[in-house]
């Protein structure tokens, strides 16, 4: 055997070596994901909300979380961590272990508009979070304070270019914000956007006459729909199945896709959580939809629709991501 072909020899079995090892590790490395998913649970697990109780986020998760608990048989803990737009909460879900073991539950603007709304973010959007399922929020109120002479959004736009006019808004670039906005752009008011620590706060300010406008769930705006707040408009594509007189922006006229767009509430999970587990949890999702207490909740929050499993998921939410970034760069509203 010549020398060329004895290092060719050599180098052909270092090749196959080398090919061996890599696919071993994989193999091994496989195994322990899938060997961590099969012993999964084996303690409490928490989701974190990234906002306030009182609102339709944290009812949801709540309500999810005890479903879930009773289906794996641990406790989950629900943890409240609301604060800079949902930043704080969202920062603390996925500097965490990803070991199934800790989500989050936030809203569509903020796994969706933040990337462009900050400047600079803790985590990355695009990396580090991984979507579980997305709880439908259906068509949100757009209401005013009783005593203002308005019967739509238009006479109240007209109302507000004479007056002074706050909007409530449950975090800093939340929806009610970008509309606030939106709305100054495209019609030349001067609403101000009154910052809350979720609805429940808003709501009564709204009641009271401390602001005049807010947007926000069907069911907390329903606590004060009697007591000084009326509803002149619904958002998304289709009127509010508790409201129906009320008539969507878009019959109303309203232009701007942010109108248009259905929010959404994401649980997620850091990136690199074990498929088997997401799956698990969005397959658990879609069954609690289906059970009584979830289909009373839908009822009382006029939400019609219901998540999706994993993979439906994951298709929504690259779809519906570029459109909600679009139109915060359309908008150019920066919060740092």
């Amino acid at each position: 055997m010549t020398l060329n072909q004895q290092r060719t020899r050599r180098t052909l079995w270092q090749t196959a070596a080398a090919i061996g090892l890599t696919a071993l590790v994989s193999a091994v490395g496989m195994n322990q994901a899938w060997a961590q998913a099969a012993a999964w649970p084996s303690k409490p697990i928490k989701i974190v909300v990234t906002y306030p109780p009182g609102g339709l986020t944290d009812a949801v998760g709540r309500q999810f979380g005890q479903y879930l608990s009773g289906k794996l048989g641990v406790p989950v803990v629900i943890e409240n961590k609301a604060g800079a737009g949902a930043v704080i909460g969202i920062d603390a879900v996925l500097k965490s272990p990803a070991d199934g073991y800790t989500f989050g539950l936030t809203t569509t603007g903020t796994v969706f508009q933040n990337r462009v709304l900050f400047s600079k973010l803790p985590y990355n959007l695009d990396k580090d979070l991984a979507p579980v399922t997305m709880f439908p929020a259906g068509p949100l109120v757009v209401a005013i304070n009783d005593k203002i002479p308005a019967k739509n959004m238009a006479e109240f736009i007209s109302w507000a270019k004479t007056n002074n006019a706050n909007m409530g808004s449950y975090a800093a670039g939340s929806y009610p914000h970008m509309v606030a906005d939106q709305t100054n752009r495209s019609q030349g008011t001067k609403i101000q956007t009154a910052h809350y620590r979720g609805e429940a706060p808003m709501w009564l300010d709204l009641a009271s006459g401390q602001i005049q406008i807010a947007v926000g769930s069907f069911n907390t705006f329903n606590a004060v729909s009697n007591k000084g707040a009326r509803a002149i408009g619904v958002t998304g594509m289709y009127r509010s199945p508790k409201l129906p007189d009320v008539p969507t922006l878009v019959e109303q006229g309203v232009t701007g896709k942010l109108v248009t767009l259905d929010g959404a509430l994401p649980l997620f999970a850091p990136t690199g959580t074990p498929q088997a587990i997401l799956k698990r949890v969005a397959d658990e999702a879609v069954a609690w939809s289906n059970t009584e207490q979830a289909a009373k909740m839908r009822e009382t929050f006029a939400i019609p629709n219901k998540p999706k499993n994993l993979a439906e998921t994951r298709r929504d939410f690259d779809d519906a991501a570029p459109v909600w970034i679009k139109t915060a760069v359309d908008l150019g509203i920066k919060l740092d």
